[in-house]
């Protein structure tokens, strides 16, 4: 089966290692520029992570999408990721490795670099999975979307399948109260969005250190753009010791109540009650027993308690 052409799975521990192990895209395809697909250009921020860069590179390379423009922004690393980013470099439209001022300004820097039509940044500790750029590609020719999303796998620093986080389409007219005040997420790494309503928004706001993504989501849907979820596991998001998630609890829960009050005046007064708003988001959940994903939302709920010690 060629890269491109995989069909809709749950990816398993090995086969993933074998995707990010080593080169196997088509050197030509990379380096031609095939104009029947859209230019995806896709942004790594990196900083002193080179146990995982090589992985997520291969992770982007290895997708073998005939259309790619692949930019990294380097912070100044000195633990040899530079080394490995020259390792590639003749497939990279731009990079860069110079002192900036954290995670959003290195992000905001590359996306000002992109000329494509649509546009994602992919963290250096994550990694897409296979075929996710001709699926993305494809949904985006078949139907005027502007940010589709799919489904993430979480692995561990060895690459060991930890959990998976399906998702469930936009709910609706309550998307922008819910995406804004909580109960509707888009996971970040597994999105993909036009570079026009990038454009429009104003880009990322380089003040966050945390929750940049949610602040940009919240100005997608805010200016009304036209979200589309594709059930498809999408992207690996690493949770290891010194990821964010583990690092910045604090300052992620800072950031998050900044932007529900940044953005709170936006919404419809009626929709504004934190208690309705946390009523909607529990209804929103249970839309995965209709969604195929029953299972998944009871794992979480087992866990939550201490039933349930398997993956989610």
């Amino acid at each position: 089966m060629k890269i491109g052409q995989f069909k809709t799975q749950k990816f398993e521990g090995e086969e993933i290692k074998r995707f990010i192990s080593k080169p196997i895209f088509d050197e030509r395809s990379i380096l031609s520029k095939d104009p029947a697909w859209p230019k995806v250009s896709v942004v790594t921020p990196s900083f002193n992570q080179t146990q995982f860069l090589e992985k997520t590179i291969l992770s982007v390379l290895n997708q073998n999408y005939p259309n790619l423009e692949y930019i990294i922004i380097d912070g100044g690393s000195t633990d040899g990721s530079v080394e490995i980013i020259k390792k590639y470099e003749k497939y990279l439209a731009y990079w860069v490795s110079e002192k900036d001022d954290g995670q959003a300004d290195a992000i905001g820097k590359g996306f000002m670099k992109a000329t494509g039509e649509i546009l994602a940044w992919l963290n250096s500790d994550d990694y897409y999975l296979p075929g996710t750029l001709h699926r993305v590609a494809r949904e985006f020719k078949q139907a005027n979307y502007d940010l589709i999303y799919g489904d993430e796998i979480l692995v561990d620093e060895n690459d060991v399948v930890i959990g998976r986080r399906p998702q469930l389409p936009p709910p609706g007219l309550l998307t922008p109260a819910l995406i804004t005040l909580g109960g509707f997420w888009i996971y970040q790494p597994a999105s993909f969005w036009k570079a026009e309503l990038y454009k429009r928004v104003g880009g990322v706001d380089r003040s966050f250190q945390f929750c940049m993504d949610n602040d940009l989501f919240i100005k997608f849907v805010l200016a009304g753009a036209r979200l589309h979820h594709v059930k498809q596991y999408f992207t690996a998001f690493r949770y290891h010791s010194t990821s964010k998630s583990c690092s910045m609890i604090d300052v992620g829960q800072r950031e998050r109540k900044q932007l529900s009050d940044k953005y709170r005046s936006k919404i419809p007064f009626w929709l504004n009650d934190p208690r309705l708003t946390q009523a909607l988001g529990h209804l929103y959940l249970l839309r995965h027993l209709t969604n195929g994903t029953g299972w998944y939302l009871c794992r979480r709920i087992m866990k939550k308690f201490g039933t349930f010690k398997g993956q989610v």
